[in-house]
């Protein structure tokens, strides 16, 4: 649909602009900056971005959409890996107008619009001592990173987000508002957690929160990529017995200059083990005193800091403009033959990549797998390739290693992924991260919300009929 920007006269503009007022067209000067997204590597061109202020502009937004046969893009934090902003000659609806969050420290509770970001939500909460476990970039969008689950620092001792969600206000396809909950369109509210793009845009979320902070207790020990043998065998066993308290990733990555290593380490590849320990410092001491007791390290790097401060310590490494991919699914182990391997890849790997393993149970793994639309709760680990770089000339190099890495580890693979953290999409895909019962499911309740698949420029489920 790319004609479509030629197609729009300028009444239909007007016509959109009757009722919801802010709209930007690429004759606007702010037209570049508005249809920017995260990832550079996605240079989209919609047809005209419409910002509303509420839901009801939100409704007129989707119409217009569906009367002019525009692709229609939902944008809340822009933060999507697989560039999930607007496809060129598209409509996309922008909710940036509806950022804020609002706290009741007395209820633990926070609603937070539809176009909030993490930061805010962060902020609110730790204002009263409160958290929601939420991901770890202050710039990402609440919306994007709650419908998709929700992982980050504090999940294996709060849940996912979406463990701490009550409720979801939601403009439907034919201009319907609905709140969903547990209580109020059960199924709907089921699938809006963890598929939740593809039945509606969320304009807003009504979440629990839960005492904490305001310190996190950190720790990264680093080691000889000869030792990740040993390295994986103490993580792998920790993880598995490691009080919630514990966030938990294992790595392979590159030791950098002017990171503290030995000269003779930097350049090469190396193991780590990172936590973040969300407990009592005397607790962090004595929780994390296993893992002190492994193979001899390269460095050791252990502190506290405000959770607020490491919620924004990667916002600007990881801000606008950089290019981005990401490739993951779920195992419950890393064979030796595939670590090897790792290794071999990571001492040729473009700079900025790596390979992690994250350690999930906890109370995640405590809230049952038909609960919600996120499968794979009982899966030990996420294993995921990821590389961020600035020029377009590498993105072959890029994709193509970690496509190679995720390769290594596909006879490792168990139910599920986090669909938040893979570039890649298709049925394929889905089929990876929910598995096909769960798939079959969220088929079915496609159709009843929305058949004719309008909301399918996301990780898009496809109406089942």
């Amino acid at each position: 649909m790319v004609d479509a920007t030629a197609r729009l006269a300028p009444h239909h503009v007007d016509q959109l602009r009757r009722s919801c007022p802010d709209v930007v067209t690429p004759d606007d000067a702010e037209y570049d900056e508005t249809r920017r997204l995260w990832n550079a590597m996605h240079d989209r061109r919609p047809a005209v971005i419409a910002r509303p202020s509420n839901a009801q502009e939100v409704a007129a937004a989707i119409a217009f959409g569906r009367d002019q046969d525009l692709e229609i893009a939902v944008q809340s934090g822009g933060h999507a890996a697989m560039g999930f902003g607007g496809p060129d000659g598209s409509l996309v609806i922008n909710l940036s107008n509806m950022r804020g969050v609002v706290v009741d420290p007395r209820a633990r509770t926070a609603r937070a619009n539809g176009g909030a970001l993490l930061g805010e939500l962060d902020v609110a909460g730790q204002e009263h001592g409160l958290v929601c476990p939420v991901g770890v970039i202050g710039h990402t969008g609440v919306a994007g990173l709650t419908l998709g689950g929700g992982i980050g620092r504090l999940q294996r001792h709060f849940g996912l987000t979406i463990d701490n969600l009550d409720a979801v206000e939601v403009v439907t396809a034919d201009g319907r508002f609905v709140r969903a909950s547990e209580t109020e369109e059960p199924e709907l509210f089921w699938g809006l957690r963890g598929a939740g793009w593809n039945f509606g845009i969320a304009t807003g979320f009504e979440f629990r929160l839960q005492p904490f902070g305001p310190d996190l207790h950190r720790g990264v020990l680093t080691y000889p990529a000869r030792q990740v043998h040993d390295v994986w065998s103490l993580f792998r066993d920790f993880a598995t017995s490691a009080p919630d308290d514990f966030a938990l990733i294992f790595g392979i990555g590159t030791a950098g200059a002017d990171e503290g290593y030995p000269d003779e380490a930097v350049g090469k590849p190396i193991a780590f083990i990172a936590w973040n320990h969300s407990g009592s410092a005397a607790d962090a001491e004595r929780d994390s005193a296993p893992l002190l007791g492994g193979p001899p390290r390269l460095t050791e790097t252990i502190t506290s800091q405000p959770y607020l401060e490491v919620q924004t310590a990667h916002d600007l490494v990881l801000g606008w403009g950089s290019r981005s991919y990401i490739k993951s699914h779920n195992g419950k182990d890393i064979r030796p033959e595939a670590l090897d391997e790792i290794v071999e890849l990571v001492a040729v790997a473009p700079p900025g990549a790596s390979f992690s393993a994250t350690a999930r149970g906890g109370a995640i793994g405590r809230v049952a797998e038909e609960a919600t639309a996120f499968a794979g709760r009982a899966e030990p680990f996420d294993l995921s390739a990821d590389s961020d770089w600035q020029d377009a000339s590498d993105d072959e190099a890029n994709i193509g290693w970690c496509r190679r890495v995720m390769a290594v580890v596909e006879p490792d693979r168990t139910l599920g992924g986090y669909s938040n953290a893979n570039s890649d999409t298709g049925p394929e895909q889905a089929r990876v991260i929910f598995g096909d019962a769960m798939l079959a499911r969220l088929g079915d309740l496609k159709l009843a919300w929305d058949p004719d698949n309008v909301f399918h420029v996301n990780p898009n489920i496809e109406p089942v009929s």
